[in-house]
C-alpha cells in the first residue's frame, strides 16, 4: 500500500474525521503528522491556555494512534517544508487534512495545497469543523449575511447532517523509512512552569475520550432544562463542550445526533447556539479584517478611553470591586474558562463601564481561555462593543449587578470564586459596597468600592456616544 500523510491540525480525533476517512478509501497507509507552526498564525498565534489544552491533546491523540499500531509524528515548521521533507523521506504519495478557516491559515493552506501538488502530489482538504463551510450559505443575491437570524434561516432549509464515522480498529504504521528529524512534543509545548495551568485539569479532559464523556453527560443529564439553566451561572446548565468543538476533538453533527431524544424545545434551544458559531466562521470568511478591525467603520472615530493600567489590571484579575465581573474572571484565571452569561456582562463592563478599546479584551481571552476561538473570539467582542455585525448596540450597557441579582439571585457563583463571600448574605454578595465593614471582615483583601462608580461610568459611556458624530449620522 502506498503510503498518505494525515495532516493533523484542529481535529484532533479519529471518530468523524473526513480527512481519514478520505486516506482510507483511497487504500493508503497513514503516517499522522502534526507540524507546529504557530508564527503562520498571523497575529493570532495559539495563546497560552490553548497551548496548554493542546499539548495534552495532542498526547491523547497520539495514545489513541499507538493503541491502533500507529503513533503521532511531531515536527516544528516551516509548515510546506516539513510536509515536503516528510513526504520525500517517507515515499508518502499524498497529504490530506481538514479545513481551518482563518484567514492567515486559509492563505497559508492554499500555498501549501498547490505546492504539494505542483510537486506531483495528491494533496486534499475536506471539511470537519462545522455544520456548513462559511461561503455556503448566502443571500438570494449570493452576499454574506451580517444578521443572525436570516442568516440561521437559510442555513437551517438546508440542513443536512453528514453520516457518522467511527474510528478505524487498527492504523497499521507505515514500513520504516529514512529517518524524519522529528521533535519531542515536549520541546514545543512543553508544560507550563511555574504550573498555572493546574486548576484546569480537575475541570476538563482533553482530547476525543473526554469530548465524548462530555457530550454524553450534557446529552443525558442537562438537556431537560437547557434553555433556561444556560444563562444560570452557579449550575452545570452549558454543555461545556466549547473547547473540545474547537481543538475537533468531536464533530458538531455527532452532538447533535445525540440529542436527538432531548426535548424538542431544548434541543433547538442547543443547536441554536451551534448556529451562533456558524455565524462566526461565516463572518470571519467573508470579512477577515475584523479581529484587527471595527466591522462598523463609524466607530473608528470612537472616543474609547485611555484606560488606567491599574484599572486594566482589575479587570483582568478580579479586583475590580463588582462581584459578577470578578467571579467571572477568576473563574477564568484559575479554569480557563468562563460562563457565557458572565462574559458577556465582563466584556461590557470593559467596553463600557471602564470604555476600553474591545481589542484589550479579545487579547486578554485570546491568551486565557482553553476554548479561545477567532471566529467567536472577535463575534463576541465586537457584539459586545456594539461594533460588529448584529450587535448589541453600544446604548445598551449591562449593569453587572441587575445581571447579578437576576441569574445569580443567591449570589452562589459570586461566593463560589470570591473567598469569604460565602459568609456574606446574598445582598451584600450582590452589593458589596452597601456596608465595607462587613466584608472586610470576611474577605479583607477585596476592594471598599468598585473601580469606577456603574452609574457614572454608565452615564459617560452613553454621553460619549452621543458626541460621536459618525455614530449619530
Amino acid at each position: 500500500m502506498s503510503t498518505a500523510i494525515l495532516w493533523f491540525r484542529n481535529d484532533l480525533r479519529l471518530a468523524d474525521n473526513p480527512a481519514l476517512q478520505a486516506l482510507l478509501r483511497g487504500d493508503f497507509t497513514a503516517l499522522p503528522v502534526y507540524v507546529h507552526a504557530p508564527g503562520e498564525e498571523g497575529a493570532w498565534a495559539p495563546g497560552a491556555a490553548s497551548d496548554a489544552w493542546r499539548r495534552r491533546s495532542l498526547q491523547a491523540l497520539d495514545a489513541q494512534l499507538r493503541a491502533l499500531g500507529s503513533r503521532l509524528h511531531v515536527f516544528t515548521g516551516p509548515t510546506l517544508d516539513t510536509l515536503a521533507r516528510v513526504a520525500q523521506a517517507s515515499g508518502a504519495q499524498a497529504v490530506f487534512w481538514n479545513r481551518r478557516y482563518e484567514p492567515a491559515i486559509e492563505a497559508r493552506d492554499a500555498v501549501v495545497k498547490r505546492a504539494l501538488r505542483s510537486q506531483g502530489l495528491r494533496a486534499e482538504s475536506h471539511d470537519a469543523a462545522l455544520l456548513f463551510e462559511p461561503w455556503q450559505v448566502q443571500t438570494r443575491q449570493g452576499d454574506p449575511y451580517r444578521v443572525f437570524t436570516p442568516f440561521w434561516r437559510t442555513a437551517l432549509s438546508q440542513w443536512r447532517l453528514p453520516p457518522e464515522s467511527e474510528a478505524p480498529r487498527r492504523l497499521p504504521a507505515p514500513a520504516p523509512t529514512s529517518a524524519l528529524d522529528e521533535v519531542e512534543l515536549d520541546l514545543i509545548l512543553p508544560s507550563p512552569a511555574p504550573r498555572w495551568d493546574a486548576g484546569f485539569w480537575s475541570h476538563w479532559t482533553p482530547g476525543e475520550g473526554g469530548a465524548r464523556e462530555a457530550m454524553t453527560e450534557f446529552a443525558t443529564q442537562r438537556t431537560a432544562d437547557y434553555a433556561l439553566a444556560r444563562d444560570r451561572p452557579a449550575v452545570q446548565g452549558t454543555s461545556r463542550l466549547s473547547p473540545h468543538l474547537h481543538f475537533g476533538e468531536i464533530s458538531p453533527w455527532r452532538i447533535v445526533r445525540a440529542l436527538e431524544s432531548s426535548p424538542a424545545a431544548e434541543r433547538e434551544a442547543f443547536v441554536r447556539e451551534l448556529g451562533w458559531r456558524e455565524f462566526a466562521h461565516h463572518v470571519l470568511h467573508h470579512f477577515p479584517h475584523t479581529p484587527e478591525a471595527n466591522f462598523n467603520p463609524r466607530f473608528d472615530d470612537f472616543p474609547w478611553a485611555e484606560v488606567p493600567p491599574a484599572h486594566l489590571d482589575a479587570w483582568r484579575h478580579g479586583h475590580t470591586g463588582v462581584p459578577l465581573v470578578d467571579a467571572g474572571m477568576r473563574e477564568l484565571w484559575h479554569t480557563g474558562w468562563m460562563h457565557n452569561r458572565v462574559r458577556m456582562v465582563v466584556a461590557s463592563f470593559l467596553v463600557k463601564n471602564l470604555r476600553g478599546h474591545w481589542r484589550h479584551g479579545a487579547r486578554w481571552f485570546w491568551d486565557t481561555l482553553v476554548d479561545a476561538d477567532l471566529a467567536n473570539n472577535t463575534l463576541g467582542w465586537q457584539w459586545a462593543a456594539g461594533t460588529g455585525v448584529d450587535a448589541s448596540p453600544y446604548v445598551r450597557v449591562f449593569n453587572p449587578t441587575l445581571q447579578a441579582q437576576r441569574f445569580d439571585p443567591q449570589g452562589e457563583y459570586i461566593a463560589r470564586w470570591l473567598p469569604g463571600f460565602e459568609r456574606l448574605p446574598a445582598a451584600l454578595r450582590h452589593e458589596p459596597w452597601r456596608d465595607p465593614a462587613a466584608v472586610a471582615a470576611v474577605a479583607p483583601d477585596y476592594p471598599r468600592q468598585p473601580v469606577v462608580d456603574l452609574a457614572r461610568s454608565r452615564q459617560d459611556a452613553l454621553e460619549a456616544f452621543a458626541r460621536s458624530r459618525a455614530l449619530r449620522t
